[in-house]
């Protein structure tokens, strides 16, 4: 017999709950856009209102569950961008967030002291990407803000907060802090006084697929859930995502959506002495994910998508993309050098002067996705060189993954076979799925489905699209 949960997934641009039985089928899903605001007194500073997210994400509790009346639902869990926080006041209500488009700090990274040494305990370079950065930053502009604080927690275990009271915060979201030490498996002292930060404000660590505690019976009342209701703690979407594909010691993954990190797991924890790598904590802390990452790619294929398929569909645009032999152009738009921790500033499409009159948008659009794979490609074989890790097959999960072309792409460049398992367009869903059936000791599927697999070409056209996209990228920075 299935149980019900409701699964909590907080992205960037966009976030959703879905009802999903313990088998991962998916029986309703309500998607909105999230809504941040700009704080003109940074360079670069977003913010967001925590009650406006938790409106919305509570009405699409009530609507899903309002839809299916006859089920009951047993738990509830989370998963939500990494480098994103909520702040609470002493009393535990939620009055700022903070998101990883936030770059408050960035200012005044060269303020911190022992960054080689921040790096070798939280495994992440001293940048303002991490929630460290944003609360400097916030310290440095708003001090009576910063003093309002009692407790911080990430986006995911915020949702915990708001449906049992408590505050914890699991160690994949904790190591996104750069407060964390991921030998110690615990809140770093010595971080916290790099930054001058009290370590009361940090909260207690809870480990994936265990109970934060019951929900709270006004929730339970609104949503008519069961009596034994639970929260179930998730985590970092990441991390949560590749859950759906059972990545394992010594496994590569590629999580392809707004960015693609490009990732293996090992059992020690890693140190680069060259900071090539940042070097996360896996689901409870216990083994150690190593990411590279190209940045921003799947949105800028959303995004062009947008201004150029007019009325084609992604199917037909799939099909043209089977039949080409040539290409006119080149794209860069992916926004990280990671293994030279840098930017990339300067992107666009390069093709030679005048026009060429064969160009159509489909030169356009396929060049963007070889930008994707041909990027992502680049983070894999910096990966593999660094760690040793090595494998005849590539993991791999996550929407961006829907076009066929992408997945072949791939699969061609780093000469392994793609496996997909079905359900990997809403792998973090799957995810969650996994880590409530664990917590309740539910006999549901503890993987995902069959694999999809897409097997390495030789002398295809992306091997000769990739030294010339390299060569224009890299004269561009």
């Amino acid at each position: 017999m299935s149980r019900y949960y409701l699964a909590v997934d907080l992205g960037t641009g966009n976030s959703r709950v879905a009802l999903v039985t313990s088998e991962g089928t998916i029986l309703g899903m309500r998607s909105f856009s999230n809504t941040y605001y700009r704080d003109e007194q940074y360079e670069d500073a977003q913010y967001f209102l925590p009650e406006e997210w938790k409106d919305k994400i509570l009405r699409g509790c009530v609507e899903l569950c309002g839809e299916h009346p006859e089920l009951q639902v047993s738990a509830i869990s989370s998963a939500g961008a990494r480098q994103s926080i909520v702040l609470l006041d002493r009393d535990g209500n939620a009055f700022y967030g903070l998101p990883n488009i936030d770059n408050r700090g960035r200012a005044y990274m060269d303020e911190v002291p022992n960054q080689e040494e921040i790096y070798r305990i939280s495994g992440k370079w001293v940048t303002e990407d991490f929630d460290a950065a944003k609360l400097l930053g916030l310290r440095k502009v708003y001090p009576e803000l910063y003093r309002r604080i009692g407790k911080i927690t990430s986006v995911s275990e915020w949702i915990a907060q708001i449906f049992t009271g408590r505050t914890v915060i699991e160690p994949s979201q904790a190591c996104e802090t750069q407060l964390y030490d991921l030998a110690e498996q615990k809140w770093s002292e010595k971080v916290c006084d790099c930054y001058g930060f009290d370590m009361e404000i940090l909260p207690e660590l809870c480990p994936a697929g265990t109970a934060a505690g019951p929900v709270l019976p006004e929730f339970r009342k609104l949503l008519g859930l069961t009596d034994d209701a639970v929260f179930v703690v998730g985590g970092a979407d990441t991390q949560i995502a590749l859950r759906q594909v059972e990545i394992g010691v010594g496994d590569i993954a590629v999580v392809s959506g707004t960015t693609s990190p490009v990732v293996t797991l090992m059992k020690e924890k890693f140190y680069d002495p060259q900071q090539r790598v940042w070097t996360d904590a896996n689901l409870g802390g216990k083994t150690y994910q190593i990411e590279m990452n190209p940045g921003v790619t799947g949105l800028n294929y959303q995004r062009i998508c947008g201004m150029l398929m007019g009325d084609q569909t992604y199917e037909e645009l799939e099909k043209a993309y089977a039949l080409k032999t040539t290409f006119h152009c080149t794209a860069s738009f992916s926004s990280l050098l990671f293994y030279e921790r840098r930017p990339l500033r300067r992107g666009g499409f390069f093709m030679r002067s005048p026009l060429d009159a064969a160009i159509d948008k489909t030169d356009l659009l396929w060049s963007v996705l070889g930008d994707i794979a041909c990027s992502i490609y680049e983070q894999y074989s910096n990966l593999c060189s660094l760690t040793g890790n090595r494998s005849t097959y590539l993991l791999g999960c996550g929407g961006g993954f829907q076009s066929r072309a992408l997945c072949q792409m791939l699969s061609d460049l780093t000469g392994c076979q793609l496996r997909l398992r079905s359900g990997f367009d809403q792998a973090t869903v799957q995810g969650l799925t996994l880590v409530c059936n664990e917590c309740l000791n539910e006999p549901g599927p503890r993987s995902g489905g069959e694999w999809i697999t897409y097997d390495p070409r030789t002398s295809q056209l992306i091997h000769q699209y990739y030294p010339v996209w390299l060569q224009n990228r890299n004269e561009a920075n």
